[in-house]
């Protein structure tokens, strides 16, 4: 698993020298926000298809049914008609039948209709209810009637053609005489068994798939607007260094004491080994067979000195001799997540005040060692760029298997870069939530101005993956904790 994540390392910083930076929009990518974001694409298909769900429901039953009528030339004259005055006829029904729905809609058929039926409506509201129209090249007028009393849409319908049908015959064209246009209901409207709206499928649908594409793009709009990590995926984005472990939020670690020493069967325990696993196979320093580990984050907050605390304990716990040193002499807090004296460290050695002998503590094991960071002093750079920490670090190298470093966050102050320079591996910690897409970008581009790149990431508080879910059963299987809790659940269950 190392050699792999080496190699892809390697293998992506020549990409990144040979192609050019692809900003495009990859199906893959796609997924991968999708993924991040799965819970807001599930609220968001939720609230859609809800409102649309909702709305139907609230929505009054409707009915709608058609009467159909149709237009033919009435002749004058007494005998039949030749085919010129046939073909004169057909000619000027279609060009008169197409306005024929404008006027259906007119007072002149609606009035005669609410006075006929007894409708307690006006003509703007009937009209409303009335939908005509005239199928293109055809002499058919269809009248269809929507509402919320099934016979009463018939009733209307029909009526409405009865309406058109006298207007046009008997006072559109007559003065006196007989009409040329005749029109007659073919098709009667009938009283419909099913109504028309509101449509429960199709608004379902509508809203499944409405919520769908919401759902994608408030993942899309949120990927985009955030400014905060959210996944270990986003990390390769803005610096090019592998991901060595992902540590999920777990209240142990809030503890004073790493996971390998309170709960050293714990999942996250496991996640630490495994960390310690990938730091093996960095390259000690030259000259030596110390391997110089700088743990650093971006900002506060992130986590790293609660990673250092756990790889150093990880490390120890496998016999090889650690040296852990708080190097924030800005804000210290090793000695304070270790439970430890932290009034004498290493700004008394760098200072001259003290010995490395004196300040160095041995924690719980004999090869386990910790150099509080002491007091703050006021002059943190120029301690750690003083011939006397070069002096430190070496003869520490000479002595131990691995020398830890934590030193202050990238956008606080470059102290990293003074051990990097010393010929140290640097481990950075990303915080889910917390590490700030910007800061990652800057410091990348700082490193690189500086010819150094990141060794390996830690990501803290990562979800976690489906992956570490299918291994459970192994962690319950040897864990005290878990054992311990299956016993009480199987006597509780009898």
């Amino acid at each position: 698993m190392v050699d792999n994540t080496m190699e892809q390392q390697a293998s992506g910083a020549s990409a990144a020298g040979a192609q050019p930076d692809n900003d495009g929009m990859t199906l893959s990518g796609l997924f991968g926000i999708m993924r991040k974001h799965v819970i807001t694409i599930i609220i968001t298909f939720a609230v859609v298809l809800g409102a649309a769900i909702g709305l139907t429901m609230m929505s009054p039953v409707k009915y709608s049914t058609t009467a159909q009528l149709f237009a033919t030339y009435n002749d004058s004259s007494e005998g039949s008609a030749n085919s010129s005055e046939q073909n004169n006829g057909s000619s000027y029904i279609m060009s008169q039948i197409k306005s024929y729905p404008a006027l259906t809609t007119t007072q002149s058929v609606l009035q005669p209709v609410i006075e006929d039926l007894g409708l307690h409506t006006s003509v703007g509201q009937l009209k409303g209810q009335v939908s005509v129209t005239n199928p293109t090249n055809t002499a058919f007028v269809n009248i269809t009637v929507t509402d919320g009393d099934p016979a009463r849409a018939a009733d209307i319908a029909n009526s409405v053609a009865k309406s058109l049908s006298s207007v046009v015959e008997n006072t559109l064209y007559a003065s006196g005489s007989r009409s040329t246009v005749k029109l007659s209901i073919v098709q009667p409207a009938t009283a419909p068994s099913a109504p028309s709206s509101p449509k429960w499928k199709l608004n379902i649908l509508v809203g499944i798939v409405g919520g769908l594409i919401l759902g994608v793009f408030a993942a899309l709009l949120k990927d985009v607007l955030s400014k905060r990590i959210q996944d270990g995926d986003e990390i390769g984005e803005y610096i090019d260094a592998p991901i060595i472990g992902r540590i999920p939020e777990e209240e142990l670690l809030a503890g004073t004491k790493p996971a390998v020493v309170s709960e050293p069967g714990s999942p996250v325990a496991e996640d630490f080994r495994r960390v310690r696993t990938n730091l093996t196979f960095m390259a000690p320093v030259e000259g030596t067979n110390c391997r110089l580990i700088v743990v650093t984050s971006t900002g506060a907050s992130e986590g790293k000195t609660t990673m250092s605390v756990n790889v150093a304990a990880a490390l120890a716990e496998n016999g090889a001799k650690v040296l852990l040193i708080d190097a924030d002499l800005r804000h210290p807090s090793v000695a304070k997540k270790l439970d430890l004296d932290g009034s004498a460290g290493l700004t008394h050695v760098l200072s001259g005040q003290a010995s490395v002998k004196d300040v160095v503590q041995r924690y719980w094991k004999p090869n386990l060692h910790i150099m509080p960071a002491g007091p703050k002093p006021p002059n943190a750079s120029t301690l750690l760029n003083s011939p006397i920490m070069v002096e430190l670090l070496n003869n520490a190298m000479e002595q131990y298997d691995y020398v830890l470093v934590d030193t202050a966050p990238m956008v606080v102050a470059n102290d990293a870069v003074i051990f990097v320079r010393r010929g140290g591996s640097l481990v950075m910690v990303c915080r889910r939530d917390q590490t700030l897409k910007r800061d990652l970008r800057d410091i990348s581009e700082e490193l690189a101005t500086l010819d150094l790149s990141t060794t390996g990431i830690i990501f803290n508080c990562a979800r976690d993956s489906k992956k570490s879910l299918e291994h459970t059963n192994y962690y319950y299987y040897y864990s005290n904790r878990s054992t311990d809790h299956r016993k009480k659940r199987r006597f509780s269950l009898k």
